[in-house]
């Protein structure tokens, strides 16, 4: 609970700061298409119990974090830097859910 409070806090100030500087734009849709991916893992993974589309999923999320971040970056470098945590978060994630994969074949 508190990390996902402070990631998504953080996630909302870079967006602000990427908004007040070029308002509508690629990396605010590349944020659009994270939020996207990430409110799909949690259902996949924890309703569903879709390990591997949900491993799927998750890889995808750390691509488009990876992308949102670098774009981020470009308008504003403290803007990418808060999305730092956020990427070092989910790739923890993405361990974890590629041992459980690993772990429990279908």
């Amino acid at each position: 609970g508190p990390v996902w409070t402070a990631l998504y806090t953080l996630m909302a100030v870079a967006a602000w700061m990427v908004w007040k500087k070029v308002g509508c734009s690629r990396p605010l849709a590349l944020y659009a298409i994270q939020l996207a991916l990430n409110a799909a893992w949690t259902p996949l993974f924890f309703g569903f119990h879709q390990i591997g589309m949900a491993l799927v999923v998750i890889v995808c999320l750390w691509l488009a974090i990876l992308a949102t971040l670098l774009s981020f970056w470009k308008v504003r470098t403290a803007a990418g830097l808060m999305f730092v945590p956020y990427l070092i978060w989910v790739s923890f994630a993405t361990v974890l859910n590629f041992t459980l994969w690993r772990l429990n074949p279908a």
